[in-house]
């Protein structure tokens, strides 16, 4: 097997009636292992997808089906590795974000080892998201591959439609167990087995034919009177307490304060309920959050050990920030928006495109492995690299731009949203290519005014300098 690019993310699930307008929304930060990895903004329509695809990692052949759904998709720019689409939403509103790489132990690797010439990351979207046409019909396709073909590494993936958010996790190398999330719930799940408290005999749960039988047979279960599958089938290790957990609790403060937990708990919960109703704003900051307010942000005023003692949520490995909505109070044709945002969080805005399109703009889709401050891609990443130089200096313009940003992008989908409700044209997609290329335009016009006042006051602070009256 080709040898494994291994990468780690944080994701956010939000429920219809826990979000602020009766969304579904599925969300990841896309993080690699190394700090730059250009991404694309695409769309696969049919006659793109293929029918018999193989692994570029593992060599595994997969026979696909017919008649596959366009989707969008953010693949890698450079393919060494295979396509990798991270996430995207189908022509019928059913949206997929993987994969959220997770944790195991040896017990169960001993008796389900993972299989080299399975599917993995690299995979998952191409062989899934075409083919489903709703979330539940994502969680049982994805499982039925996992079961045929095995996997090579464990992996959380979710599926969202208008009603419904699924959340799975792979289990050794051919086992997995999915749960609903209820919909007055949210889950932050970083890479960890995440799900604990499981009812297999539950409508709102779906797992691997005899995974219970798995668990019994083989003494797996520490616990008495519950199937608690993080217990089960998880890590709970020491780099848990510093790497994985913290983010969890750092999410769930921030939307839950009135819960006290301790950074370092492995049994933070996985479905939580927050104080108010979330926003896309909300899920945004979380995502590019470093424990702000706390003794372990990155950029605060804790000793350098408190400062660098836990993994942020936000980090320069982020390669895109997704956050896949899927809306309930407006026609099916404008019901999926594709947020979408490059490189690290700290210094970026995601942009609300329409997904019911057949191409994507220009500044978003035609990025490759050469430095162009025209690609959103490449411009993000120079704006968060200078702005890291010195957090406190070029915050404040940060947080004026994402405000602005933010403001210019909903006026424009509020339009747009206006405009296809009056009108009866029958090429609402060429409307809305239209309409994400004035957001990708809008995009790039205020990340780079970003970028060029941080360069402007930034070089009045350099240390390259001397004054004599001069």
């Amino acid at each position: 097997m080709t040898k494994r690019i291994k990468g780690s993310c944080t994701s956010i699930l939000v429920g219809k009636k826990a979000s602020i307008d009766g969304s579904t929304i599925i969300s990841r930060n896309d993080d690699g292992h190394e700090a730059l990895d250009p991404e694309r903004f695409v769309v696969i329509n049919p006659e793109d997808q293929p029918k018999h695809y193989q692994s570029v990692i593992s060599k595994v052949k997969v026979e696909l089906p017919d008649n596959p759904l366009r989707y969008t998709s953010i693949p890698n720019s450079i393919l060494t590795n295979g396509i990798w689409p991270a996430a995207g939403i189908n022509s019928e509103n059913i949206a997929m974000s993987a994969t959220e790489t997770i944790t195991t132990n040896p017990r169960v690797l001993g008796l389900d080892p993972y299989v080299d010439g399975g599917i993995g990351e690299e995979d998952l979207v191409t062989l899934v998201l075409p083919y489903i046409h709703s979330a539940k019909e994502g969680v049982e396709r994805l499982g039925s591959l996992l079961e045929e073909y095995g996997t090579y590494e464990p992996n959380g993936i979710a599926f969202s439609d208008n009603d419904n958010v699924w959340w799975l996790e792979t289990i050794g190398g051919h086992h997995w167990a999915a749960v609903r999330i209820p919909d007055d719930a949210y889950v932050i799940a970083p890479n960890r087995m995440n799900i604990d408290e499981f009812d297999f005999d539950s409508d709102d749960t779906l797992a691997s034919a005899d995974l219970k039988k798995f668990i019994e047979d083989n003494d797996l279960n520490p616990d008495t009177n519950v199937y608690n599958l993080r217990h089960i089938f998880g890590s709970s290790s020491i780099k848990d307490t510093v790497y994985n957990n913290p983010r969890a609790w750092f999410g769930q403060k921030y939307f839950t304060p009135e819960v006290e937990h301790d950074p370092m708990d492995q049994d933070l919960p996985f479905i939580c309920h927050a104080n108010r109703k979330i926003s896309i704003e909300d899920v945004k900051f979380v995502l590019s959050s470093h424990y702000e307010n706390t003794k372990y942000d990155v950029y605060g005023d804790g000793t350098e050990a408190e400062k660098t003692l836990f993994r942020p949520i936000g980090i320069n490995r982020n390669h895109d920030v997704h956050i896949l909505q899927i809306r309930n109070k407006v026609p099916a044709e404008i019901a999926g928006i594709h947020w979408l945002a490059f490189g690290a969080n700290t210094f970026n805005s995601v942009v609300p495109f329409y997904a019911n399109v057949k191409d994507t703009p220009a500044a978003y889709k035609d990025t490759d492995d050469e430095f162009n401050l025209n690609n959103m891609y490449w411009l993000s990443c120079t704006t968060a690299l200078l702005g890291d130089t010195d957090y406190d200096l070029y915050v404040d313009f940060r947080n004026t731009f994402e405000l602005e940003a933010m403001g210019s992008y909903r006026k424009i989908q509020h339009d747009t949203d206006i405009d296809i409700k009056k009108q009866s044209s029958t090429n609402i997609q060429k409307y809305l290519e239209d309409a994400n290329n004035k957001l990708a335009q809008d995009s790039l016009k205020r990340q780079t005014k970003l970028l060029g006042e941080m360069v402007i006051f930034g070089s009045e602070k350099m240390k390259l300098r001397y004054n004599l009256n001069d």
